[in-house]
């Protein structure tokens, strides 16, 4: 059976600095039409940089949607056809202070495909040494280092709710679990 949803018309309702909301009339696979909700964006970047410690570089800033401060790993809005690595490279300089030569690719995340059609790419670094940080005028924010495993253990209580910093803690256990030298 084919799945596929078909555009049979589309509006814009809001188009903003980082979001456009539109509201798609589709064609579904039984025939019936359906009204879909998209949130377009232009993605965004998140890495889990390591240094010699083995501590996981994080930030902690204030989250106006959620109205609350959030600690999650060093991540950043794509601008408009920006390439996603040269991305990573900017957002972990600014936010942390730190660079890497050595860098893995780690997959990509859907947030939220319910609705909108971000997405994040995922990276992980060694990071030798780090700077201060020199976030955005509008971006403020605290930087700490905590340990991978220690990491783990608060993704798995429950104290980093942030999804894509879970998925990357995760992901980069289990490749180190599997190869120590993976970055």
């Amino acid at each position: 059976m084919d799945l596929t949803e078909k555009t049979l018309s589309n509006k814009i309702i809001y188009d903003g600095a980082i979001i456009r909301a539109e509201l798609d009339e589709v064609l579904l696979p039984n025939g019936s039409a359906a009204k879909r909700e998209v949130v377009r964006h232009p993605g965004g970047v998140c890495v889990a940089a390591l240094n010699e410690k083995n501590e996981l570089a994080f930030v902690t800033q204030y989250r106006y949607p959620y109205a609350e401060l959030v600690r999650e790993l060093p991540a950043g809005k794509l601008e408009r056809g920006e390439d996603p690595f040269d991305a990573l490279k900017r957002e972990l300089m600014e936010e942390t202070g730190a660079s890497s030569d050595t860098w893995r690719d780690m997959g990509k995340l859907y947030p939220s495909p319910g609705y909108c059609d971000e997405i994040i790419h995922l990276y992980a670094c060694r990071i030798p040494s780090h700077g201060s940080s020199c976030p955005d005028e509008d971006e403020f924010l605290e930087v700490e280092y905590i340990p991978l495993e220690e990491s783990v253990r608060l993704v798995m209580d429950g104290q980093l709710r942030d999804s894509k910093t879970q998925t990357l803690i995760l992901k980069l256990d289990n490749a180190l679990r599997k190869d120590p030298d993976f970055i």
